[in-house]
């Protein structure tokens, strides 16, 4: 029985390591340019209906999670169908790989946001550019698995994030420091998986 355990274990070591050393293919160029369109959508939503986001911290907080979540449900779905059609065998590996890589940045921009609402809500207009800052490092961490060029996109995040941080006040609060900087991004990415994958037909 013990020998059935340890091959078992062994098994499941090189179905780990086989995942970590295949390029992950979960992440559908088509989708992930949707969820910046969506980003653009929410910026002229947020010009248009929320101008003193400063003033309204509530309904600007509302507006740019309820776009992530709901970008991030549709791009989970996909993530799991598209890995489960692609990656076969190894899917459920591939999707934990993938949640592992970035799931601290997540965990961390959710606690950070928690806990500048309840204690410093007079530096709220820091979390655009926190929000960009760890999202880079979520791609960053997720590079190893992906297109090598995915680093622009890593850049591109950190750079648009200092920048909203550099801005010193509430102006960092305005529409294209998050739909810009999001819906730029994700087309970004979505172009890196479409020029740097060689199953361009699965596009979804």
């Amino acid at each position: 029985m013990s020998d059935l355990h340890d091959a078992l274990g062994d098994i499941s070591t090189i179905r780990r390591q086989m995942a970590l050393n295949t390029q992950f293919r979960g992440y559908g160029p088509a989708t992930l340019a949707g969820t910046g369109a969506a980003a653009m959508l929410a910026g002229v939503a947020q010009a248009l209906w929320l101008r003193d986001a400063a003033h309204h911290m509530s309904a600007y907080l509302c507006l740019w999670i309820g776009t992530a979540v709901l970008s991030s449900a549709v791009a989970g779905v996909q993530i799991y169908t598209r890995t489960r059609r692609l990656h076969s065998g190894l899917s459920d590996e591939m999707i934990r790989t993938a949640v592992e890589q970035f799931l601290p940045a997540v965990g961390a921009g959710i606690l950070i946001t928690f806990v500048l609402v309840r204690s410093a809500p007079q530096v709220l207009w820091m979390l655009p550019g926190l929000w960009q800052v760890i999202y880079s490092l979520g791609v960053f961490a997720s590079c190893r698995f992906l297109p090598r060029p995915m680093i622009a996109a890593g850049a591109w995040y950190l750079l648009t994030g200092l920048t909203c941080l550099a801005i010193g006040d509430t102006r960092s609060l305005a529409p294209w420091t998050m739909g810009f900087a999001f819906g730029a991004g994700q087309l970004l990415v979505a172009g890196v998986l479409l020029t740097a994958t060689p199953e361009n037909e699965d596009e979804a």
